[in-house]
């Protein structure tokens, strides 16, 4: 019988300042251990992309629909895009294989979110779906059972991935997978780990603010969005790169 068990950590986050000049990020992981064998085989030749076309799709999607769907309803909800700047930025830290947020001078422009896990999954969601769930302690617009400003291993519940997948002006997104062999996770060697890192920008999850503004979708959208409304999103009037990526 397959278990899982979680774990988290968060960082700690400086007050609402202007990205250029931050000192911090607030950025957040979780890890999911499975007892078990994986008998898939891996090809060890790099991958030409950051993530398969598929998950991209998954975990984009995802997000939209959880951030579409938020309540309290939201005012200002952006519609969020695949970015393959922070894609790659992902990528690049995901081959580091370290059980940790950075590289440092990035996080303070960008938002993090970590999941790692052991074992057989059948969906790259089973690294997502622990983000949201998180939700269960969050009350809006403060966390209720859950602290943002614990210290750097927390045990008890959190909300930070929840609040960083439904930040309002969090309109991009950019992730990347990797196999890490013998990766280090808190005190722990995994064998063979699934390492999942998601970016986002702007960065969420500032202390002393909530994720979004309540009120009837799309009544405060930015005015870049021209009045385009989807699925209780401000959504980009113009074209997106969300099917660019496929070119």
């Amino acid at each position: 019988i397959m278990q899982n068990v979680l774990v988290s950590l968060i960082i700690k986050h400086e007050k609402h300042i202007p990205a250029a000049s931050s000192p911090g990020a607030n950025v957040t992981a979780s890890a999911a251990r499975a007892d078990g064998n994986d008998a898939s085989t891996v090809s060890k030749s790099r991958r030409k992309r950051y993530i398969s076309q598929n998950d991209m799709i998954a975990i984009l999607d995802y997000h939209n629909k959880v951030r579409g769907r938020v309540f309290p309803p939201a005012s200002n909800m952006e519609y969020m895009v695949w970015d393959e700047t922070l894609a790659k930025t992902a990528e690049d830290w995901a081959h580091a294989c370290l059980w940790e947020h950075g590289p440092p001078h990035l996080l303070r422009f960008l938002g993090q979110n970590l999941s790692v896990r052991t074992g057989r999954y059948r969906s790259i969601l089973q690294l997502v779906k622990p983000w949201y769930d998180e939700v269960k302690d969050y009350s809006f617009p403060y966390p209720r059972d859950c602290n943002p400003r614990c210290p750097l291993r927390c045990y008890g519940p959190m909300c930070t991935h929840y609040t960083q997948m439904v930040w309002a002006t969090s309109n991009k997104i950019g992730c990347a997978v990797h196999t890490c062999y013998n990766m280090n996770v808190w005190g722990s060697v995994w064998k063979r780990a699934t390492y999942l890192v998601c970016n986002y920008s702007p960065k969420g999850n500032w202390i002393g603010e909530a994720p979004y503004k309540v009120g009837v979708p799309c009544s405060t959208c930015p005015p870049s969005y021209g009045g385009s409304c989807s699925n209780n999103m401000c959504f980009p009037a113009l074209k997106t790169n969300y099917l660019h990526w496929f070119k």
